[in-house]
């Protein structure tokens, strides 16, 4: 068998060098024709199956293998020299659909088997003939890149080792059965290719040989990219340490809409390229048109553009398709595979590769937990939302890569790594980049690893630990398919001199690249950049010796890469901002032209080289290549005079003396905007007119700043500062410039090409994409009205209204936005509008156009991928004679985009509601808590505070200063102790001063009603009638107040229960006696009062503090009541005792979910809540008309006591269950929609 194998192998490689080989067409096509029913899938062996099994093509395989031969033997037959077995779904995740999990090794052993049977008899009689067996493994129906559940994007339904298992079940019965290679194909989301890859490399060291692999991704759209996002090139770089046979796309797109990517892999893939498109796009009836001699003259244009080494077909194909492409390729020569340059090539959705060319590279150091205060108090806080926007203001920053880091003692730091990763690659702005994973724990690297669908980077591995630990996890990192940070430690400690870094740089390139074959391009130097200017001789040649070991390391040990810290070079002087910036700047400056290629810098601390101030850079540059004996101390002395002084003490304000051009210059290299309008204002007098200022001296002085990045010695995010200095000049320069439109309208200035409303949607505040197009439309003479960001639907109609728009243009960024722009399409429509409506941003795309928005808007609605095709866009709908024919033919495209969307076969299952309420969840009720000692409300009128007190949940307050540490350890940190005491004495203080005086007042109100479930709903012995209506009181029409719950929808794989909350209630059947309870607090009265006289005083850390203190006694009052409730008032645990520390983490029994979050994420319930509460009139607590809680230090929500209650998320839910809902609420369909819009799963 091994002998086969090798032969087989190597005389693939030895035919792909001669002539183009040919794959096979579509087995499911051809299945289709032989019209089987469910009897023939089931054969005798599954006649007693438990489940319908007709459509499970893989089945076959054991019940009508004649049938699978045949098909084998057509295309053989036809011309085709590589066969694909039939085994697209035999991993036990797929089989799951059909019961048949435990036929996944046999299923693919089998496919196999056949496929070698019809090759091996074929070549018998046709002995000049050379065909070999590709084991086909397909994407699964799950993906590791995308959440199901809109609600939760860093959800996921399978993980990496579950995943992983089932391929490497299936890839063992491939290769068992006499697959030649293994073809992973018809990928949507890369890194459910890369576990495919890790398995086939895990079971090459069980066979001990190498198993070829051949990839094949798939281009869903014309967008070019994946379904997970990645574009054709960032997709090669992802897959490439898998040393493939050959890589290629198929499916998805027909021969014509492929070409460009196939284009793009031929140029830039060191592997042999294939291609095997669909016959055609599929037509409405998601059938395929494409006649075989037409695909063949799509695919003849790969052939003689010299673009493939293997062709064939996809869905549609037949052998009568793949006869016609043989006869084609058998003219032809294969493309030739390019040498390529051995450059660092990295991903996130889009590629990275850094050159000898490329400028220095920015790693984003603010998503890290061990060096980020801020980033810090947010992971462990847990709003990661927050925390996103970090990473984003990286990417906004000029970040070329980003570093993550969850290195800290009080977090699970694997489980905080895995849900930011995944929450990263949620968001394209921020996935587009490649992931640094930074960690000093294995456990936590491997598990960013398995978040990652791109190429990152590992941060890091070193010698500390021994070679055999070394060489593991570099092969384990190889395997994932990253590149590696090689920190400079070795056995015996850190390298803190020139001779020790290039001995351990030396000594763990020489193990990576010639024992274990590492590609030298994916090593990446850090030779540890150490503090200087400490008082210790022995640190003086830190620098020096760093960047002369930077310059051997580039000199010796070829496309290595070197990176560093490089705010360690300055923390001698912490506090001291104007001395470390201009540190990093000089050490930079040294670096990079001694070979450093990137660094993990804070972009807010860099100095421009060319400013630092010449007394400054001598004694800096003193210090850092040690050209004096005293250099430290002249440093140290120079310092204290510019100690908490800010720059301006520094550099004297002499550039104040130059002219205005000089001065304008000077502010826009140093994004100074202190004195930017007295400047631009005497520019404007010195002008004949506005836009020459612009034109003339801010446009010279960003030529200066571009001359200067080009030469290293500016930054990119300093850059971007530069950018904001000339949008404010420019923004001063404006109304002038209108002015003189209007009083002289023909002096240069045309008519206006169109007027455009643009807005970023309510609930979203994104608008640098916006802000770009508006600009770019500008400069094409349309005349732009920017509502700016969060502008609700009706205030944007008002103002289209107003201004007479020609065009709305909507952005948006998150998920939700895709929502809104939906119900925008629909207000227009309701408005009688007829005027385009363009959208755009990150997660818009032409198919959510097509799909969600035209359908609910008769006039035009149009998706625009950039502010390069906006002016096409707009200038086409703007243009009379152009206009009609172009909305026809957007009609069109969106028409036949809609159809094929809803041909194809959704992965996403969901129960019929009925099937969802018979799988329910039933609690035991035996174990139904006993009655609560009143029912109806109780007032707990301005509670004693100081009962609040041993409540207080002290870690979070420490966060919301950007203080790192839990309570009370954060007094003994080294770094943040002192500072630490001092706010909690200041806040003991203030504290006390609340307590003493009644400064706030805690109220809370809460009640308990008899209470039984019916279906979805808990119904509470209150009358309707009892309530109070307002706007905000949607109960239904039932004679009893009645809490509408929601059910889990989504097919859940192991038969787990579907979660509603009305299933911690006793069913009204059963006759058991239940409650439920629901509560409001606030402790925020009198807060506004406290933080206005705080401010009238210019007392900001006051005014901050209350509110702080506002919101811990809030949560201390949520908790205390919480206990009030269990112990007393409902009694249902009278013998808990819990410590403060346990109450925080949850321990006690029952529930308090609130109406908003994930078990229930309808808001409108929370306004029967505080109807039933009667929350205003008791303690002066409202909802806002979007069920906001005013005064904002409150909570809300409901209690359940049943000991089997849990939290829960509800997902997706189908329209069935919507149409329920709005019956039971007596809402309309739409409103329903709308409250539940990230939940619809339609």
């Amino acid at each position: 068998m091994l002998a086969t194998y090798y032969h087989n192998r190597m005389s693939i490689r030895e035919e792909l060098e001669k002539r183009i080989l040919i794959i096979d067409g579509a087995m499911g096509t051809m299945i289709q024709r032989y019209t089987l029913t469910e009897a023939d899938f089931r054969g005798e062996r599954f006649a007693g199956h438990a489940c319908d099994v007709k459509g499970n093509n893989d089945l076959l395989n054991i019940t009508r293998p004649d049938i699978i031969k045949a098909i084998h033997t057509e295309y053989l037959q036809a011309g085709a020299d590589i066969i694909e077995t039939n085994t697209f779904s035999t991993q036990r995740i797929s089989m799951a659909d059909y019961q048949m999990e435990e036929l996944s090794y046999e299923l693919s052993y089998e496919g196999a088997r056949i496929a070698k049977e019809a090759t091996a008899e074929f070549m018998a009689k046709h002995p000049d003939r050379k065909c070999f067996v590709a084991g086909a493994i397909g994407p699964t129906n799950r993906t590791l890149s995308l959440s199901p559940d809109v609600n939760d994007p860093g959800f996921r339904a399978i993980s990496y080792d579950e995943l992983f298992e089932a391929y490497y079940e299936q890839i063992r019965g491939l290769v068992d059965g006499g697959s030649d290679v293994l073809l992973i194909e018809t990928i949507f989301d890369t890194l459910n290719a890369k576990v495919a890859i890790a398995a086939i490399k895990q079971y090459e060291e069980v066979v001990g040989r190498k198993l070829e692999i051949m990839i094949s991704g798939t281009i869903t759209d014309a967008s070019g990219r994946t379904l997970s996002g990645q574009t054709a090139e960032a997709f090669l770089n992802s897959v490439a340490h898998a040393n493939p046979l050959s890589i290629g796309f198929n499916c998805a797109l027909g021969a014509k809409e492929m070409r460009p990517h196939i284009e793009e892999l031929a140029a830039k893939a060191a592997c042999y390229v294939s291609a095997y498109p669909n016959a055609g796009l599929p037509n409405e009836f998601g059938a395929y048109d494409e006649l075989p001699h037409e695909t063949a003259h799509l695919v003849d244009d790969f052939i003689t553009s010299g673009f493939v080494n293997i062709v064939g077909g996809c869905c549609g194909t037949t052998p009568d398709h793949i006869g016609c492409i043989a006869k084609k390729a058998a003219q032809a020569s294969p493309r030739k595979i390019p040498v390529l340059e051995p450059y660092l090539r990295l991903s996130g959705l889009e590629p990275v590769t850094i050159t000898p060319e490329s400028i220095f590279v920015n790693i984003g150091e603010r998503t890290n937990i061990t060096g980020s205060p801020k980033f810090s108090k947010l992971i462990l806080g847990g709003d990661y939302e927050a925390a996103l926007a970090v990473a984003l203001q990286q990417v906004e920053g000029g970040a070329q890569i980003i570093d993550v880091n969850m290195d800290e003692g009080m977090i699970d730091s694997e489980a905080a790594m895995t849900k930011f990763l995944n929450l990263i690659a949620s968001e394209p702005d921020i996935a587009k980049l490649p992931i640094m994973v930074d960690s000093s724990k294995w456990t936590v690297i491997e598990a960013g690893l398995k978040c990652l669908q791109g190429k990152g980077i590992v941060n890091s591995i070193s010698l500390k630990e021994g070679e055999d630990v070394f060489r593991s996890n570099a092969r384990k990192i190889m395997r994932y398919g990253a590149a590696v940070v090689v920190m400079a430690f070795d056995e015996q400690g850190q390298a803190d001199n020139y001779q020790r870094r290039i001995e351990i740089c030396k000594r763990s390139y020489d193990i990576l690249v010639h024992e274990i074959g590492f590609p030298p391009q994916d090593i990446i130097f850090d030779p540890n950049i150490l503090t200087v200017a400490t008082g210790l001789e022995e640190h003086n040649n830190y620098a020096v010796d760093f960047i002369e070991a930077t310059r051997w390391i580039k000199q010796n040990l070829p496309h290595a890469k070197v990176s560093g810290g490089v705010s360690n070079i300055s923390f001698s002087f912490r506090g001291n901002n104007v001395v470390r910036e201009a540190m990093h700047s000089a050490f930079l400056y040294h670096a990079i032209h001694a070979g450093l290629d990137m660094g993990i810098v804070n972009a807010g601390m860099l100095e421009v080289y060319q400013e630092i101030e010449p007394e400054l850079l001598e004694k800096v540059e003193d210090v850092l290549l040690n050209r004096r004996e005293d250099a430290t101390e002249r440093l140290v002395e120079f310092a204290e005079t510019v100690k908490n002084k800010g720059k301006v003490v520094v550099k004297d304000e002499a550039w104040r003396q130059g002219t205005v051009e000089e001065r304008l210059s000077h502010s826009l290299v140093k994004g100074i905007v202190e004195f930017l309008d007295d400047d631009v204002e005497e520019a404007r007098q010195k002008y004949d007119r506005p836009l020459q200022v612009i034109e003339g001296p801010l446009m010279d002085g960003m030529n200066i700043v571009g001359d200067l990045f080009g030469a290293g010695k500016m930054f990119l995010p300093q850059v971007v500062k530069s950018a904001r200095v000339m949008k404010k000049a420019v923004a001063y320069l404006l109304p002038f410039i209108e002015e003189e439109k209007r009083s002289n309208p023909d002096a240069g200035q045309s008519s206006s090409a169109g007027k455009i409303l643009m807005a970023t949607v309510k609930g979203d505040v994104h608008d640098i994409g916006k802000n770009i197009v508006g600009v770019v439309l500008a400069c094409n003479n349309f005349e732009i009205v920017d509502m700016g960001v969060m502008v609700p639907a009706q205030e944007i109609i008002k103002k289209a209204k107003e201004i007479n728009a020609d065009i709305i243009g909507l952005s948006g960024l998150i998920t939700p936005s895709l929502d809104e722009m939906v119900h925008f399409a629909k207000e227009m429509e309701r408005e009688g509008f007829n005027i385009p409506l363009i959208v755009g941003g990150a997660t818009t795309s032409r198919i959510h156009a097509a799909v969600k928005i035209a359908p609910n808007y008769s006039g035009p609605a149009i998706h625009v991928l950039d502010a390069s095709r906006s002016v096409t866009v707009c200038s086409t709908l703007m243009n009379g004679e152009l206009r009609d024919s172009y909305i026809s033919q957007i009609k069109a495209e969106y028409d036949k985009a809609r159809e094929a969307h809803l041909n194809k076969r959704s992965d996403k299952r969901f129960k019929t509601l009925e099937e969802a309420r018979e799988n329910k969840f039933r609690i035991d009720l035996t174990q139904v808590a006993q009655a609560p000692t009143f029912t109806g409300t109780k007032v707990l009128e301005d509670y004693p505070l100081e009962e609040l007190l041993s409540y207080i949940d002290w870690t979070p307050f420490f966060h919301t200063w950007e203080l790192k540490g839990s309570y009370p350890r954060i007094f003994d940190d080294k770094n943040v102790g002192d500072e630490a005491r001092k706010l909690f004495n200041d806040a003991q203080t203030l504290l006390k001063r609340i307590v003493d005086k009644k400064l706030l007042k805690a109220k809370a109100v809460f009640g308990f009603w008899p209470a039984h479930t019916i279906g979805d709903d808990i119904e509470l012995d209150v009358a309707s009638s009892s309530l109070r209506v307002t706007p905000e009181l949607k109960n239904g029409k039932a004679d009893k107040v009645r809490i509408h719950t929601l059910r889990q929808q989504a097919e859940k794989v192991d038969g787990q229960p579907y979660y509603a909350l009305a299933d911690f209630i006793a069913p009204k059947e059963s006759g058991v006696e239940d409650y439920f309870g629901g509560f409001a607090l606030t402790a925020g009265i009198g807060c506004d009062e406290l933080v206005a006289e705080y401010e009238k005083n210019h007392d900001d850390y006051n005014s901050i503090m209350v509110k702080a203190l506002a919101d811990r006694l809030a949560e201390a009052f949520a908790e205390k009541l919480h206990e009030l409730v269990r112990k007393d008032y409902w009694g249902y645990a009278k013998d808990e005792h819990f410590s403060n520390d346990e109450l925080i983490k949850e321990q006690y029994i029952g529930i308090r979910p609130a109406p908003g979050y994930p078990a229930c994420p309808e808001h409108t319930e929370k306004g029967t809540l505080f109807a039933l509460l009667e929350a205003e009139e008791k303690i002066g607590l409202r909802i806002t008309e979007s069920y906001a809680m005013y005064p904002t230090a409150a909570v809300s929500g409901f209690y359940f006591s049943h000991p089997e209650s849990k939290y829960f998320g509800l997902g997706k839910i189908t329209k069935e269950q919507i149409d329920d809902y709005a019956l039971r609420k007596d809402l309309t369909i739409e409103e329903v929609e709308r409250w539940l819009a990230p939940n619809l799963a339609y």
